[in-house]
Protein backbone atom coordinates (compact mmCIF):
# COMPACT_ATOMS: atom_id res chain seq x y z
CA UNK A 1 0.00 0.00 0.00
CA UNK A 2 2.69 2.21 0.82
CA UNK A 3 4.45 2.04 -2.96
CA UNK A 4 0.66 2.21 -4.63
CA UNK A 5 0.48 5.68 -2.17
CA UNK A 6 4.29 7.09 -3.46
CA UNK A 7 2.61 6.15 -6.89
CA UNK A 8 -0.63 7.93 -6.55
CA UNK A 9 1.72 11.24 -5.21
CA UNK A 10 3.26 10.86 -8.46
CA UNK A 11 0.38 10.44 -10.49
CA UNK A 12 -0.68 14.30 -8.45
CA UNK A 13 2.30 15.53 -9.80
CA UNK A 14 1.79 14.46 -14.06
CA UNK A 15 -1.51 15.38 -13.89
CA UNK A 16 -2.16 18.73 -12.08
CA UNK A 17 -2.52 21.10 -14.87
CA UNK A 18 -4.21 18.33 -17.24
CA UNK A 19 -7.06 17.44 -14.31
CA UNK A 20 -6.56 14.59 -11.59
CA UNK A 21 -8.41 12.03 -12.13
CA UNK A 22 -8.72 9.66 -9.01
CA UNK A 23 -10.74 6.70 -10.09
CA UNK A 24 -8.34 6.52 -13.51
CA UNK A 25 -5.46 6.98 -10.48
CA UNK A 26 -7.07 3.47 -8.51
CA UNK A 27 -7.46 1.45 -11.60
CA UNK A 28 -4.21 2.22 -12.24
CA UNK A 29 -3.33 1.32 -9.03
CA UNK A 30 -5.18 -1.98 -8.91
CA UNK A 31 -7.10 -0.81 -5.98
CA UNK A 32 -10.60 1.06 -5.29
CA UNK A 33 -11.00 4.76 -4.69
CA UNK A 34 -12.56 3.74 -1.95
CA UNK A 35 -9.18 2.06 -0.02
CA UNK A 36 -7.23 5.07 -1.89
CA UNK A 37 -9.25 8.01 -0.27
CA UNK A 38 -9.10 6.23 2.87
CA UNK A 39 -5.62 5.09 3.38
CA UNK A 40 -4.39 8.49 1.58
CA UNK A 41 -6.82 11.07 4.52
CA UNK A 42 -5.46 8.57 7.18
CA UNK A 43 -1.83 8.62 6.84
CA UNK A 44 -1.47 12.23 5.16
CA UNK A 45 -3.83 13.62 7.95
CA UNK A 46 -5.81 15.65 4.96
CA UNK A 47 -7.98 14.80 2.32
CA UNK A 48 -6.51 13.93 -0.92
CA UNK A 49 -8.56 16.47 -3.02
CA UNK A 50 -7.38 19.01 -0.20
CA UNK A 51 -3.84 17.52 -1.16
CA UNK A 52 -4.29 18.12 -5.16
CA UNK A 53 -5.81 21.78 -4.55
CA UNK A 54 -2.86 22.87 -2.28
CA UNK A 55 -0.47 21.30 -5.09
CA UNK A 56 -1.95 22.77 -8.03
CA UNK A 57 -1.90 26.21 -5.64
CA UNK A 58 1.53 25.86 -5.18
CA UNK A 59 2.55 25.26 -8.78
CA UNK A 60 0.34 27.69 -10.07
CA UNK A 61 1.97 30.26 -7.54
CA UNK A 62 5.09 29.95 -8.98
CA UNK A 63 3.64 31.16 -12.55
CA UNK A 64 1.81 33.82 -10.83
CA UNK A 65 5.37 35.29 -9.39
CA UNK A 66 7.01 35.19 -12.59
CA UNK A 67 4.59 37.60 -14.22
CA UNK A 68 4.88 35.63 -17.57
CA UNK A 69 1.37 35.36 -18.46
CA UNK A 70 -2.04 37.29 -17.93
CA UNK A 71 -4.02 35.66 -14.70
CA UNK A 72 -7.03 34.64 -17.03
CA UNK A 73 -4.16 32.65 -18.89
CA UNK A 74 -3.19 30.70 -15.67
CA UNK A 75 -6.30 30.14 -14.57
CA UNK A 76 -7.25 28.16 -17.78
CA UNK A 77 -3.33 26.25 -17.25
CA UNK A 78 -4.52 24.76 -14.23
CA UNK A 79 -8.00 23.88 -14.74
CA UNK A 80 -10.24 26.83 -14.05
CA UNK A 81 -13.18 28.59 -16.56
CA UNK A 82 -12.64 31.91 -14.68
CA UNK A 83 -10.04 34.47 -13.11
CA UNK A 84 -12.78 35.06 -10.53
CA UNK A 85 -12.60 31.20 -9.76
CA UNK A 86 -9.24 30.55 -9.51
CA UNK A 87 -8.34 33.82 -7.35
CA UNK A 88 -10.84 32.03 -4.83
CA UNK A 89 -8.89 29.02 -4.46
CA UNK A 90 -5.48 30.64 -4.79
CA UNK A 91 -7.02 32.87 -1.64
CA UNK A 92 -8.08 29.23 -0.12
CA UNK A 93 -4.79 28.18 -0.26
CA UNK A 94 -2.31 31.16 0.28
CA UNK A 95 -4.35 33.57 1.87
CA UNK A 96 -4.00 36.40 -0.44
CA UNK A 97 -5.07 36.86 -4.10
CA UNK A 98 -3.24 36.29 -7.18
CA UNK A 99 -2.64 40.03 -7.17
CA UNK A 100 -1.52 41.08 -4.31
CA UNK A 101 1.10 37.93 -4.73
CA UNK A 102 2.31 38.95 -8.12
CA UNK A 103 2.37 42.81 -6.63
CA UNK A 104 4.60 41.82 -3.64
CA UNK A 105 5.97 38.35 -4.18
CA UNK A 106 3.54 36.58 -0.97
CA UNK A 107 2.31 35.75 0.90
CA UNK A 108 2.64 31.83 -0.29
CA UNK A 109 1.88 28.74 1.60
CA UNK A 110 3.90 25.83 0.23
CA UNK A 111 2.55 22.16 -0.16
CA UNK A 112 5.80 19.81 -0.37
CA UNK A 113 5.14 17.05 -2.75
CA UNK A 114 4.45 13.86 0.18
CA UNK A 115 6.46 10.66 0.33
CA UNK A 116 5.06 8.15 2.40
CA UNK A 117 7.10 5.37 4.05
CA UNK A 118 6.38 2.62 6.19
CA UNK A 119 8.55 2.63 9.88
CA UNK A 120 8.57 -0.51 11.28
CA UNK A 121 8.94 0.19 15.62
CA UNK A 122 7.11 -3.36 16.78
CA UNK A 123 4.47 -1.22 18.52
CA UNK A 124 1.32 -2.48 20.34
CA UNK A 125 0.48 -5.97 18.81
CA UNK A 126 -3.04 -5.91 17.08
CA UNK A 127 -5.64 -8.78 18.10
CA UNK A 128 -7.58 -8.65 15.15
CA UNK A 129 -9.96 -11.80 13.42
CA UNK A 130 -11.58 -11.87 10.04
CA UNK A 131 -15.15 -12.61 9.96
CA UNK A 132 -17.15 -13.88 7.08
CA UNK A 133 -20.39 -12.47 7.87
CA UNK A 134 -23.65 -13.80 6.11
CA UNK A 135 -26.04 -10.36 4.90
CA UNK A 136 -27.92 -8.56 8.50
CA UNK A 137 -29.48 -5.18 9.49
CA UNK A 138 -28.25 -2.55 11.87
CA UNK A 139 -31.35 -1.54 13.58
CA UNK A 140 -31.82 1.36 16.21
CA UNK A 141 -31.74 5.72 15.91
CA UNK A 142 -29.77 7.26 13.97
CA UNK A 143 -29.04 11.12 13.26
CA UNK A 144 -26.76 12.62 10.71
CA UNK A 145 -23.63 14.42 12.83
CA UNK A 146 -19.97 15.77 11.50
CA UNK A 147 -17.09 13.47 11.75
CA UNK A 148 -14.74 14.39 14.80
CA UNK A 149 -11.23 12.64 14.48
CA UNK A 150 -10.47 13.20 18.32
CA UNK A 151 -12.21 13.45 21.64
CA UNK A 152 -15.80 12.19 22.36
CA UNK A 153 -18.06 13.58 19.79
CA UNK A 154 -21.09 16.10 21.47
CA UNK A 155 -23.38 15.46 18.96
CA UNK A 156 -23.17 11.92 19.65
CA UNK A 157 -23.38 12.50 22.95
CA UNK A 158 -26.31 14.11 22.54
CA UNK A 159 -28.32 12.29 20.20
CA UNK A 160 -27.93 9.07 22.71
CA UNK A 161 -28.43 11.08 25.98
CA UNK A 162 -31.80 12.10 24.17
CA UNK A 163 -32.94 8.75 24.65
CA UNK A 164 -35.22 7.25 27.25
CA UNK A 165 -33.27 5.09 29.37
CA UNK A 166 -35.89 2.06 28.35
CA UNK A 167 -34.98 2.58 24.66
CA UNK A 168 -31.44 0.78 25.72
CA UNK A 169 -32.63 -1.70 27.03
CA UNK A 170 -35.46 -2.29 24.52
CA UNK A 171 -32.76 -2.37 21.37
CA UNK A 172 -29.95 -4.85 23.47
CA UNK A 173 -32.93 -7.75 23.57
CA UNK A 174 -33.43 -7.09 20.23
CA UNK A 175 -29.82 -7.63 19.22
CA UNK A 176 -29.48 -11.04 18.20
CA UNK A 177 -26.51 -11.75 15.83
CA UNK A 178 -22.52 -10.65 16.19
CA UNK A 179 -21.90 -7.55 16.31
CA UNK A 180 -22.88 -8.13 19.51
CA UNK A 181 -24.19 -5.41 21.96
CA UNK A 182 -25.23 -2.01 21.74
CA UNK A 183 -23.14 -0.85 18.62
CA UNK A 184 -22.26 2.97 17.50
CA UNK A 185 -22.19 2.79 13.82
CA UNK A 186 -20.65 5.27 11.03
CA UNK A 187 -22.33 5.03 7.48
CA UNK A 188 -22.18 7.37 4.50
CA UNK A 189 -18.94 8.46 5.49
CA UNK A 190 -17.25 11.34 3.22
CA UNK A 191 -14.03 9.33 1.09
CA UNK A 192 -11.95 11.73 2.33
CA UNK A 193 -12.93 11.20 5.58
CA UNK A 194 -12.53 15.28 6.04
CA UNK A 195 -13.34 16.13 9.41
CA UNK A 196 -16.19 18.32 10.12
CA UNK A 197 -17.76 16.05 7.08
CA UNK A 198 -21.25 14.53 8.08
CA UNK A 199 -21.71 10.90 8.74
CA UNK A 200 -25.00 9.01 9.91
CA UNK A 201 -24.58 7.99 13.58
CA UNK A 202 -26.81 4.98 14.27
CA UNK A 203 -27.41 4.21 17.89
CA UNK A 204 -28.17 0.11 17.71
CA UNK A 205 -28.21 -3.08 17.36
CA UNK A 206 -27.35 -6.03 14.88
CA UNK A 207 -30.50 -8.41 14.11
CA UNK A 208 -30.95 -11.00 11.26
CA UNK A 209 -32.56 -10.03 8.14
CA UNK A 210 -35.80 -12.25 9.23
CA UNK A 211 -36.29 -10.42 12.63
CA UNK A 212 -39.44 -7.75 12.84
CA UNK A 213 -38.59 -4.34 13.20
CA UNK A 214 -40.63 -2.08 14.75
CA UNK A 215 -41.93 0.97 12.39
CA UNK A 216 -40.29 3.63 14.70
CA UNK A 217 -36.93 2.20 14.67
CA UNK A 218 -34.14 3.70 11.76
CA UNK A 219 -32.31 0.51 9.41
CA UNK A 220 -29.31 -0.20 7.67
CA UNK A 221 -28.87 -3.02 5.29
CA UNK A 222 -25.85 -4.63 5.63
CA UNK A 223 -24.79 -7.12 2.49
CA UNK A 224 -22.70 -10.11 3.19
CA UNK A 225 -19.41 -10.24 3.04
CA UNK A 226 -15.89 -10.02 5.46
CA UNK A 227 -14.84 -7.39 7.87
CA UNK A 228 -11.75 -7.21 9.94
CA UNK A 229 -12.47 -7.11 13.85
CA UNK A 230 -10.00 -5.33 16.18
CA UNK A 231 -10.08 -5.44 19.53
CA UNK A 232 -9.15 -2.60 22.06
CA UNK A 233 -9.27 -2.18 25.81
CA UNK A 234 -8.50 0.55 27.57
CA UNK A 235 -8.68 5.08 28.09
CA UNK A 236 -12.44 5.41 26.30
CA UNK A 237 -11.90 6.70 23.02
CA UNK A 238 -8.77 7.71 22.75
CA UNK A 239 -7.39 4.15 22.54
CA UNK A 240 -10.00 3.32 20.41
CA UNK A 241 -9.52 6.33 17.76
CA UNK A 242 -5.71 5.46 17.95
CA UNK A 243 -6.39 1.86 16.99
CA UNK A 244 -8.81 3.18 14.60
CA UNK A 245 -5.93 5.28 13.03
CA UNK A 246 -3.74 2.50 13.14
CA UNK A 247 -5.59 0.26 10.63
CA UNK A 248 -4.10 2.62 7.82
CA UNK A 249 -0.62 3.28 9.46
CA UNK A 250 -0.16 -0.41 10.68
CA UNK A 251 -2.65 -2.95 9.86
CA UNK A 252 -3.74 -2.49 5.95
CA UNK A 253 -0.14 -1.42 5.16
CA UNK A 254 0.96 -4.87 6.21
CA UNK A 255 -2.00 -7.21 5.21
CA UNK A 256 -3.68 -8.41 2.30
CA UNK A 257 -6.75 -6.66 2.96
CA UNK A 258 -8.39 -3.48 1.51
CA UNK A 259 -11.22 -1.52 2.86
CA UNK A 260 -14.87 -1.75 0.89
CA UNK A 261 -17.31 0.61 1.32
CA UNK A 262 -20.11 -0.03 4.38
CA UNK A 263 -20.71 1.17 7.58
CA UNK A 264 -18.30 0.96 9.95
CA UNK A 265 -18.75 -0.32 13.34
CA UNK A 266 -18.00 -0.13 17.22
CA UNK A 267 -19.04 -2.74 19.57
CA UNK A 268 -18.97 -2.17 23.41
CA UNK A 269 -18.07 -5.18 25.22
CA UNK A 270 -17.22 -3.76 28.66
CA UNK A 271 -16.98 -0.62 30.10
CA UNK A 272 -16.59 1.69 33.24
CA UNK A 273 -19.78 3.44 34.82
CA UNK A 274 -18.71 6.91 33.72
CA UNK A 275 -17.26 5.40 30.07
CA UNK A 276 -13.64 6.27 31.27
CA UNK A 277 -12.16 3.12 30.29
CA UNK A 278 -13.96 0.46 27.58
CA UNK A 279 -13.35 -2.73 25.56
CA UNK A 280 -14.54 -2.83 22.11
CA UNK A 281 -14.14 -3.71 18.76
CA UNK A 282 -13.75 -2.25 15.51
CA UNK A 283 -15.23 -4.09 12.66
CA UNK A 284 -14.10 -2.61 9.67
CA UNK A 285 -15.58 -4.09 6.01
CA UNK A 286 -12.50 -5.77 3.99
CA UNK A 287 -12.30 -7.74 0.96
CA UNK A 288 -8.99 -9.21 -0.48
CA UNK A 289 -6.53 -6.47 -2.09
Amino acid sequence: MITALNRLVDLVEENLTGGFDVRDAARTLGTTEHHLRRMFSSLAGMPLSEYVRRRRMTVAAADVVRGEQDLLHIAVRHGYGSAEAFGRAFRAVHGAGPGEVRRDGGPLRTQPQLRFRLTVEGSERMDTRIVDHPAFRLVGHAARVPLIHQGASPHIQRHITALPKEEHSRLKALGNIEPAGLLAVSDGLDPDRAEGSDLTYLHGVAVSTDTPVADDLDTIEVPAGRWAVFRTAGPHPRTLQAAWAATASEWFPSNPWRLRPGPEIVAVLERAEDFSTATCELWLPVEPA
